[in-house]
């Protein structure tokens, strides 16, 4: 049986955890590390950290993070962000990674997915592609965290670079993320029908019901949430509520303007529970229920 992957996207900017929309008007939530400890307890099934300034700047600054990280948690944890060559790979996985996130230097150099894949092994390196709707017609792929057009057709690319190699790939929607609006279907569904490796849905959940529509119209193999999930943490020490990306859900602005309709906010365990009983398979909350027996 093939179960549905759940996977908190935190985005570092710094050592903080920040959050945007559209990937941008980033806003600072707090240390990464007290969400990461909380949705493992909740049953997160992988971790993805991204770098979102890294490739802009020309260097990664996430490896204390994702040490300290690795030590508390004990599920895959991909990490991306200014990754350039095999060595920036190998060190990211020495400080405790499970797999890497290519984007910029896969679309600037192709050949290292392909080279990556051989040295490190398929099941390690995830490729991102960050999507536009440019036109009715016509998707591109975009790098820098969505800053830079690259020309290239996004089916296109997906496709040559499961070819080249690669072991899953992240599908970001640029146009939904942050919004709460849902998955771009049709762009989920046409890459993940037309690659043989795993597609994991991102930008744009705000229901949950959202992840059961990508899961049936999206054919994904799994979702990656932010907003969802960071805003229900509020209650931690240490935890920004974002404010202004809060207010700017409310007032209906990330909906295309339609009133009434707001982000809601869950934990995982909750957002299983709602997928299995719309027959959307999930692992088990193991972790969660590990840490209600120790009374944690």
């Amino acid at each position: 049986m093939n179960y549905l992957r759940v996977i908190p996207r935190l985005d570092i900017k710094g050592p903080n955890l920040v959050k945007g929309i559209h990937l941008e008007g980033l806003r600072v939530l707090g240390q990464p590390e007290v969400f990461a400890e909380a949705y493992y307890a909740q049953g997160a099934d992988e971790l993805l950290y991204m770098d979102v300034v890294a490739s802009l700047y020309g260097r990664n600054n996430i490896l204390d993070i994702v040490e300290r990280t690795a030590r508390h948690v004990a599920i895959p944890l991909t990490v991306g962000g200014g990754l350039r060559s095999l060595d920036d790979i190998k060190a990211v996985l020495r400080a405790g990674a499970d797999k890497v996130s290519l984007n910029t230097a896969a679309v600037r150099q192709p050949e290292l997915i392909r080279e990556a894949s051989r040295r490190f092994g398929s099941s390690t390196i995830l490729v991102a592609v960050e999507v536009i709707k440019v036109s009715p017609s016509r998707y591109e792929a975009f790098t820098d965290n969505g800053r830079e057009q690259t020309g290239l057709d996004a089916f296109e690319w997906a496709t040559r670079v499961a070819e080249m190699g690669a072991g899953e790939l992240l599908v970001t929607s640029i146009d939904r993320e942050g919004t709460g609006q849902g998955f771009d279907l049709e762009l989920t569904r046409r890459i993940a029908t037309s690659v043989g490796i795993p597609v994991i849905a991102c930008g744009g959940a705000g229901q949950p019901s959202h992840l059961v529509d990508v899961v049936r119209d999206g054919a994904a193999d799994a979702v990656c949430l932010a907003s969802m999930l960071h805003y229900g943490l509020s209650h931690l020490p240490g935890v920004d509520s974002g404010e202004g990306n809060t207010e700017f859900l409310r007032g209906g602005r990330g909906f295309g303007g339609r009133k009434g309709i707001g982000l809601q906010t869950s934990s995982i365990g909750e957002l299983k529970r709602h997928l299995t009983v719309s027959g959307v398979p999930c692992r088990e909350l193991a972790v969660a229920a590990v840490t209600r027996e120790n009374g944690r």
